[in-house]
Formats: structure tokens, C-alpha cells, sequence
């Protein structure tokens, strides 16, 4: 014990804790100050500085496919002939599940509602066209890009540079030489780890009320704000078991979690009725996506005429930045054997195509029925504002509801564990002075990670204006962070070049 206390870097641990503490007291305390404090300062960043972020996002899309298709892509993360530790299958479904939570489930089902009546779709055509592209651009290449990126970076640096410390600012060290073990270095590292905990927060706080209302439905209860924080903790509670175990853990529910998901998709797509409309339409999106996608990248409303990219764009590239603190730092680790160019082009098979798939079946079932004059979905939200309850009402127009509900939580479970498995995994790895690739944390430690995780997400539900809240805290911490996702790509170029030569 003496040993692990020794090697804990409280500048990592100790403080955040306080942090976190301090926010959830404020929340459970003062929710409408707290709401008002958040929205000035979103409201600051999104209209005074938000091509900062839709600048970064087109960057890192780009750089991407620079690392993939460039010299780059020939490094092997590992000896010169080293193979593979996993399959391909169990590869692909730990990097797509590591770097989506439950709210895929959430946003598949929902996301078109969310912008069929805003003015810059209107300006751009019609709701059947649009309302279904947008999901796949929010949530697409550019997303991707980011975890893509940086899990090749990430990778470089645990399994080529053999990095002794698994942080964010090791990672910079080739630009930053002997201050990485200074001061900018452990503010990197505590910026880190509290963007990883705003990513989590935004994640649970969104998609578990619906988890919420799936299990009141089916088993006969009420819903509401104890029984979401009750599902919460019991969540915690299965990915701390799994999580304990290791790497076979996170391996056994990664592979359970893609199986259940696919047959969810199955589902809808074969017994809801809609098949031919999503494929159709889903393809149309596609093309659509394609052709529009620098448009749609580099859009700022410099006139404020919709505030489309303030309220939507930007958070969305801020949340994923904020996941890239943990999620590119597993697929990195779990990617030895393989080469830069395939872990970039298998971020995006496996991670892009999924989440693609997501969005076209699920969305686009619920938009048919609304086209096609059998549900007024759009009516219900506009009347009720409750997206949780349209979700609800989308999924009682399929066949045997009951069974679908089932197989939506058990999913949305799925997702959860195996996505914060591989956040605890990481966060337990950045608590420590020094850890070898390849170590494991202790189990003390995991504990303490996989607790300290689920606070901020409790404190948040007793915050009003829920979703508004949750998007800020994203946008905010991203907004350091981006810097240092931009130093670990010029650290990675600069010794890649010399390992190359």
C-alpha cells in the first residue's frame, strides 16, 4: 500500500475530486444559478468564438487522411513484425463501443426531430432531405476523425516511444521537452481529466433518463428522477465488476454489446415496415453528406440568422473532443501489432460504419412513419418537449414493443459498461507517476475512478434545464483542450519523422 500511495499523483487525483465535489454541491444547492452561470458563459463561447472549434474539427478530418495515406501510415505500433494481440471482429467492436456510450441509442432515435423545424434546414431544403443527413454529418467523419487521429498518436507513444506515463502530457513531450515535467504538463494532465469527466457527465446525464423510462415500462413502475439515478448506480455497479477484470471484461461485454445492438437494428429494420423507405433514404443521405460536406463543415451563420452551428455543431465537435481524453487512449493501447494506417482507416470501418448504421435504421424508421402521415412525431414533441416520451412513443409503433424495449436496455447497458470501462481503464492509468505500458492500475484505484465518475452525472440530474447545462459543460471543457489535441499531433509528426529517418 505504502508503494501505490507512493507512485499516486495527487495533482491528478486528489484535486479533481475536490473539484468535482465543489460542482456537485453547487448544482444540488443553487440548479437555476447554476444554469444562469453556465448559459453566459456558452453563450460567450459559441458566438464569439466558435469557428474555433468548426476550424480545429476541419483539421483534424484532414490531417487524418494526411496520416493515413502518408509515410506515417507504414509505422507499426510494436516490434518491426509484430502481429495483432486481438481479431479483427474483437478489435472493431472494443473501438466502436469504446468510443460510443448510450446516447447513440438516444440521438439514433430522436435527432432528426431536434431539426426538422429549425430555419437553416428550411434554407437548405426539405425535412425529408435534410433531417436525415445532418445526424450522419454531426456524428461522422469529422467526430471520427478526432478519435482516429489521436488513437494513432496515442498509440505511437505507448508502444513505439514505450512511454513509462500514460497521460496526455507525455504525449507532448516532444514539443514540450522538460516542461512536460513542469507546470504546463500536470495543467495539461488536470485540464485532461477534467474534460474526461465533463465528457462522462454529458454522456450518463442525456441518454439514462430514457434507459430510465424503457425499464418503467417494462416493468410497471414509475419513472422519474430517483429511478434514473437508482439505473445510474446500478450501471456503475456493472461496469466496476466488468472493469475489475480487466481486459477480458472489457473484451466479453465489448463482443456482447455489438451482437445485441446489430439485433436491435435487425429489428426495426426488417419488422417495422419501413425497410425500403430507410434504405432509400439513408443512401440519399449519404450522397447528400458527401456532396455538401465542406458546406456543411465550415458553416458559421456570421449573420446569427438560425444560430444552427452555435447551437448544435460546436457542441457536438466540443463533446467529442472531450471524449478524445479517454477513448483514443484505449484504442491506442488495444491497437499493438497494428500499423498507423490501420488504426485510422479501422477507426472509421468500424466506428464511422457503425455509428452510420445507427442512425440511417433507427432515425429513419421513426422519420417514414412521420412522412408517411402514421405518427406525428414532430407534434408530440412540439406539444409535450419531452423527447424522452417521443422515443417512447416510437417504439410502441413496432411490433411486440415490449420485446424491443427489452433489447433497447439491455444495449444502452451494454454501451455503458464497455464505454466506461475503457474511461475508468484510462483514468486509473493517469493517477499514477509512473506506469509501464502494458500495467495495470490497481483495483483500489479502479474503484475510486468508477465512483468518481458517476457524481457529476447524480448532481446534473437535479440541474434544470438539463441538456442546455449538459452541452455547456462539453463546450467549455473543450475549449482548453483543443490546444492540447493540436500539440499531440504536431508531437507525434515531429517524432515520427525521426523514427522514420
Amino acid at each position: 500500500m505504502q508503494k501505490i500511495f507512493k507512485n499516486i499523483d495527487p495533482f491528478t487525483t486528489v484535486l479533481p475530486f475536490c473539484v468535482i465535489l465543489l460542482f456537485c454541491i453547487a448544482f444540488l444547492a443553487a440548479p437555476e444559478a447554476s444554469s444562469g452561470t453556465l448559459a453566459a458563459i456558452r453563450g460567450f463561447l459559441g458566438d464569439e468564438l466558435g469557428s474555433y472549434y468548426l476550424v480545429i474539427g476541419l483539421g483534424f478530418f484532414l490531417v487524418s487522411l494526411y496520416i493515413a495515406f502518408s509515410k506515417y501510415g507504414n509505422i507499426r505500433l510494436g516490434g518491426k513484425d509484430e502481429k495483432p494481440k486481438y481479431s479483427g471482429f474483437t478489435w472493431g467492436a472494443m473501438m466502436f463501443t469504446s468510443g460510443l456510450a448510450a446516447d447513440i441509442l438516444f440521438y439514433s432515435l430522436c435527432e432528426w426531430i431536434l431539426y426538422a423545424n429549425e430555419p437553416y434546414v428550411a434554407e437548405l431544403g426539405s425535412v425529408q432531405d435534410w433531417a436525415s443527413t445532418i445526424p450522419l454529418f454531426h456524428w461522422g467523419p469529422i467526430p471520427w476523425s478526432f478519435y482516429a487521429t489521436l488513437a494513432a498518436c496515442f498509440g505511437f507513444m505507448l508502444h513505439v516511444r514505450g512511454c513509462h506515463k500514460q497521460k496526455y502530457s507525455e504525449a507532448c513531450r516532444p514539443v514540450l521537452g522538460k516542461h512536460t515535467d513542469g507546470l504546463p504538463g500536470k495543467l495539461i494532465d488536470l485540464l485532461a481529466v477534467f474534460a474526461l469527466i465533463a465528457g462522462t457527465a454529458t454522456t450518463f446525464s442525456l441518454a439514462t433518463p430514457l434507459l430510465g423510462q424503457t425499464v418503467a415500462e417494462l416493468f410497471g413502475i414509475e419513472s422519474g428522477r430517483w429511478l434514473t439515478i437508482a439505473i445510474l448506480l446500478a450501471t456503475c455497479l456493472v461496469y466496476t465488476v466488468s472493469v475489475m477484470r480487466g481486459m477480458k471484461g472489457v473484451r466479453f461485454l465489448a463482443e456482447i454489446c455489438m451482437y445485441v445492438f446489430f439485433a436491435l437494428l435487425a429489428y426495426v429494420f426488417f419488422l417495422g415496415g419501413e425497410g425500403i423507405y430507410i434504405f432509400e433514404t439513408g443512401f440519399t443521405a449519404l450522397g447528400n453528406l458527401a456532396q455538401n460536406f465542406i458546406r456543411l463543415s465550415t458553416y458559421t451563420d456570421a449573420l446569427r440568422l438560425s444560430n444552427f452551428p452555435q447551437n448544435w455543431t460546436i457542441f457536438y465537435w466540443a463533446y467529442w473532443m472531450t471524449w478524445c481524453v479517454a477513448a483514443p487512449f484505449f484504442m491506442g493501447n488495444i491497437s499493438r501489432g497494428r500499423t498507423v494506417r490501420q488504426v485510422v482507416l479501422g477507426a472509421y470501418v468500424f466506428g464511422l460504419s457503425s455509428t452510420f448504421i445507427s442512425f440511417i435504421i433507427l432515425g429513419n424508421y421513426s422519420l417514414g412513419l412521420q412522412v408517411h402521415g402514421s405518427f406525428d412525431f414532430m407534434g408530440l414533441y412540439e406539444a409535450t418537449g419531452d423527447l424522452y416520451a417521443v422515443i417512447m412513443s416510437v417504439i410502441r409503433t413496432l411490433p411486440f414493443p415490449q420485446l424491443v424495449m427489452a433489447l433497447l436496455a439491455v444495449s444502452m447497458i451494454a454501451f455503458y459498461a464497455t464505454s466506461f470501462d475503457s474511461i475508468t481503464l484510462v483514468a486509473s492509468a493517469y493517477s499514477y507517476k509512473k506506469l509501464e505500458a502494458g500495467e495495470d492500475a490497481s483495483a483500489g484505484m479502479k474503484l475510486f475512478w468508477a465512483i468518481l465518475l458517476i457524481l457529476l452525472p447524480v448532481a446534473l440530474i437535479f440541474s434544470e434545464n438539463s441538456m442546455q447545462n449538459l452541452q455547456t459543460v462539453s463546450i467549455i471543457a473543450a475549449f482548453p483542450i483543443a490546444v492540447v489535441l493540436v500539440l499531440i499531433v504536431l508531437s507525434f509528426f515531429k517524432e515520427g519523422k525521426k523514427y522514420l529517418e
